[in-house]
């Protein structure tokens, strides 16, 4: 059976750097992907990702902008669990990826392997386009989500042939 893997970019393309993660899904969708792996844009829509993840995703990878001690355009890639999540209000007209996941059980769905590929941002005030050194980072994410994806399929795969 083919692993299901949600590829869920996210941001605000109207605050600079904040889109990288619609910026990285928009070229990703463009690729051709492997059998079970969806890519979407979600933008700021978090209701939609929660009601697409209550389809039973066996993983799914969150790309975003993730501001932390680095450069601007450093990529890191973290995984998150339930017991990272707490909890917070669902915001139906926003996006905030911590109660979008902590909700999740709340509407009937479970929080698959979850991974976050993050790049940090350089400005995240109003404007449209990336800059520079986050513009250069989008085909290092990408790089590193097929890498991603190709680790998750595989252990699928090799998951699938044990409990045979």
């Amino acid at each position: 059976m083919t692993a299901r893997v949600l590829v869920a970019g996210i941001g605000n393309i109207f605050l600079a750097d904040d889109g990288f993660g619609s910026e990285v899904a928009r070229r990703l969708a463009g690729q051709p992907q492997p059998d079970g792996v969806r890519v979407v844009d979600y933008g700021i829509r978090g209701m939609h990702l929660a009601y697409d993840l209550l389809e039973g995703y066996d993983a799914l990878v969150i790309v975003d902008a993730m501001p932390g001690d680095g450069q601007a355009g450093d990529i890191t890639v973290l995984e998150v669990g339930a017991h990272d999540l707490g909890s917070g209000p669902l915001d139906a007209h926003g996006m905030d990826p911590v109660a979008v996941l902590a909700n999740l059980g709340n509407l009937g769905g479970e929080l698959p392997r979850t991974l976050v590929v993050g790049c940090q941002p350089l400005d995240v005030e109003e404007g449209m386009g990336l800059t520079p050194p986050v513009t250069a980072a989008v085909d290092v994410a990408i790089t590193t989500i097929n890498g991603l994806l190709d680790d998750l399929l595989n252990e699928s795969v090799g998951a699938g042939s044990q409990e045979s």
